[in-house]
């Protein structure tokens, strides 16, 4: 498993428990070391349990020996990061250094697997970095190369790799297909869940899907903001649509814009996809432009409130993760929100579960921004609370005692989490986004 990052890390681990003897490779020497330490460099619920049991079983390794990593298996996962280039393609450095290497070091059959999510005509890119490393070396070695796209939500990825809803494969040798239905038989013992079909398809599969998601919350956020001006109630809005089967209830949650490493990233991958292949995406360039503008909401809901000018003004705001149950604050709106508040002239003070140390590493000692132990600590002094991510723990709140803390009554909910009856009656102005 080259890669030990959120895909790489949670598949090496999952396919240890089911028995299969695993490599994970980093070239980055201190993920490597706490990893071999006992601990986990990324935040993933239940991960550390897997981890530990099967590096116990003797199952799970580490290493940031390329040369060992390759003469280790016979199926070579790729899993590194494809980080966004300027032009908002993705950037396949990563994944086809790790493809030279394998071609520059294999000296047997290999299947070499792109989990990364990448472009449609990587696998050909891969195909041809290993023939021409092989060239080189002047051998003539038999290998396969498979798209085998991940569809794992951070924060419950260790249960989707467990029971996942589908397993795509891409590949165009029947050995290759065998071996990968090996591998994944452990996984679909209920029913068949592997799909199928060429390297090509699959590769598209994976940013159709998350292109899709993206787009269902950029619909459901903008009927929110007409929902606001025309008096409805998007949350009843939600619950009259998704009980349509055609539609369902996933993924309409109105809020204050997507993040994360996946949504974003992938959008304008595909849509450069598009135009590279002279096929303009307008739909997914309105999804990408409305997400950037939703993460404005609530900034434009706080200076409605509260005038252009913040000076003077400190602000409580809680969750700064993308999502719940995760540290990544990749394109995370809290970023926009902090960010536009300091433009304005406001401090803020925030809290979340377990992102607060992330929120320091991107923010460094930024003066402007103190970080509080719990929810309620950080209403101290503040003129209004500003909720960015759905936490568990922030959905039942002493609504009157916010109210008592806060110098103005008022909350900002960028996630719909309350009825908003209920702050209302305890004397708070609340206002959520695109509710009655």
């Amino acid at each position: 498993m080259v890669g030990t990052g959120y895909v790489g890390l949670v598949s090496g681990a999952c396919l240890a428990e089911m028995g299969n003897d695993v490599l994970c490779l980093d070239l980055d020497p201190n993920k490597i070391r706490i990893l071999k330490e006992g601990g986990i460099p990324i935040h993933e619920p239940g991960l550390d349990k897997v981890v530990e049991r099967n590096v116990a079983a003797g199952r799970l390794h580490f290493t940031t020996d390329v040369e060992e990593a390759v003469r280790f298996g016979t199926i070579q996962f790729i899993a590194v990061g494809t980080p966004p280039d300027e032009d908002g393609s993705a950037d396949l450095k990563y994944v086809l250094a790790a493809a030279r290497n394998i071609g520059r070091l294999m000296t047997d059959y290999k299947v070499i697997i792109d989990k990364s999510t990448v472009p449609v005509g990587t696998a050909d890119k891969v195909r041809a970095a290993v023939a021409d490393e092989l060239a080189k070396r002047g051998l003539d070695l038999e290998y396969s190369v498979v798209s085998n796209p991940e569809f794992l939500k951070e924060g419950a990825a260790v249960d989707d790799f467990m029971k996942p809803d589908r397993i795509v494969i891409g590949a165009e040798d029947e050995r290759a297909i065998y071996l990968m239905r090996a591998l994944y038989a452990p996984f679909q013992r209920n029913h068949d869940k592997l799909v199928v079909m060429d390297v090509r398809s699959a590769e598209l599969t994976k940013y159709a899907a998350n292109a899709m998601l993206a787009t269902r919350i950029s619909f459901m956020n903008e009927l929110a903001l007409l929902a606001e001006k025309l008096g409805a109630d998007i949350e009843l809005v939600r619950q009259g649509i998704g009980s349509d089967p055609r539609i369902g209830y996933h993924f309409l949650y109105a809020g204050c814009g997507y993040g994360g490493s996946c949504f974003p990233k992938d959008v304008k991958a595909l849509i450069k996809s598009g135009a590279d292949a002279g096929q303009d995406l307008k739909v997914l360039n309105a999804v990408e432009a409305a997400n950037d503008a939703q993460k404005m909401v609530l900034v434009d809901k706080v200076v409605k409130q509260f005038g252009a000018d913040l000076s003077g003004k400190h602000f409580a705001l809680w969750g700064l993760a993308f999502k719940p149950n995760t540290d990544d604050m990749r394109e995370a709106t809290s970023r926009v929100v902090i960010e536009e508040l300091f433009k304005r002239g406001a401090t803020v003070s925030a809290y979340d579960p377990v992102a607060m140390h992330e929120a320091k590493r991107i923010f460094g000692d930024e003066p402007r921004l103190a970080y509080a132990k719990n929810p309620m600590d950080a209403l101290e002094g503040a003129d209004a609370l500003v909720i960015v991510t759905e936490w568990k723990e922030f959905r039942s709140p002493d609504f009157e005692r916010i109210k008592a803390v806060l110098r103005s009554p008022v909350v900002f909910d960028g996630r719909n989490l309350y009825d908003p009856a209920m702050p209302r009656a305890a004397g708070l102005t609340y206002q959520p986004i695109g509710r009655a």
